[in-house]
């Protein structure tokens, strides 16, 4: 990964998180331990990145730390935010019958990175080969530059629409489904035909004999917006083409469930990446 796109994306991803909390980012800290295998010139690259997406997401870079390091580069950033309290958003404010909805699409990033990682191999077998990434701009930047959803903060002020409860999807949509349900204490029902995924993510995802869907659900990276609504906000919701419905919330005693294709009740597991806790 370029050290600038690196920059940015560490900053979008500390971003999204203040997004998941239906809140507005207004500051940055960035703390860099680095090695001196790392040159002036490559920590600038590093910066230009983070400088780039603090102009994007209107954010001030108000601070941090650099050290050294034994280890290469290691980039710790903190994202501050603000918004009324009423409209703070929580994982654990899902009710049964609520709706399930994700901004954007899925699988992207994931795809990108199947890209990338097959054009290293190519590249580590034979260095005189140029990478072939034509026609790949939409999943390589899904995963290179990924994009915090701060708009929808705006989209979901507009429409005046208050989630019962908000986490962004980085670990994967079947991964944050279920942090939502455990943190809420209810179940709840994902509907396959309705996971939003764009004809390009699911044409790569063909080439490379994986399940578009699967890729959704387990791939991670996409830093789209997750969250529940009341059934009243409906068609608040469905009139932004920026919104899909995935699925509803059930009772807890009812589990938690995918629906596939062919109607099929399958258990929601999360095979993505999974954190220390």
């Amino acid at each position: 990964m370029p050290l600038k796109h690196l920059g940015y994306k560490a900053v979008s991803v500390n971003v999204s998180d203040i997004c998941a909390m239906n809140a507005t980012p207004m500051q940055i800290t960035v703390g860099l331990a680095v090695s001196n295998r790392f040159s002036v010139e490559a920590l600038e690259e590093l910066y230009a990145g983070i400088k780039a997406a603090c102009k994007d997401y209107n954010v001030d870079l108000v601070g941090g730390d650099t050290t050294s390091s034994q280890s290469g580069l290691v980039i710790s950033i903190t994202a501050i935010g603000v918004a009324p309290q009423a409209a703070v958003c929580l994982r654990s404010g899902a009710k049964e019958y609520d709706l399930l909805v994700v901004s954007g699409d899925l699988g992207g990033a994931y795809m990108g990175l199947q890209v990338l990682e097959r054009e290293k191999e190519v590249f580590k077998a034979n260095p005189n080969i140029q990478p072939d990434l034509d026609g790949h701009d939409y999943i390589l930047q899904r995963q290179l530059k990924p994009q915090a959803r701060v708009d929808v903060i705006g989209f979901l002020t507009e429409l005046g629409v208050q989630p019962t409860s908000m986490i962004d999807i980085s670990d994967g949509l079947a991964s944050e489904v279920l942090h939502l349900c455990k943190a809420s204490k209810v179940g709840c029902h994902v509907y396959d035909e309705k996971i939003p995924i764009d004809a390009k993510t699911a044409m790569v995802a063909m080439d490379f004999n994986l399940d578009p869907s699967m890729c959704a659900l387990n791939g991670g990276e996409d830093y789209e917006l997750l969250f529940t609504i009341d059934q009243k906000d409906v068609a608040l919701i469905q009139s932004n083409p920026n919104f899909t419905i995935i699925g509803h919330i059930t009772n807890s005693a009812d589990g938690t469930y995918y629906i596939d294709k062919s109607g099929s009740a399958v258990t929601l597991r999360a095979q993505g990446w999974k954190q220390f806790n």
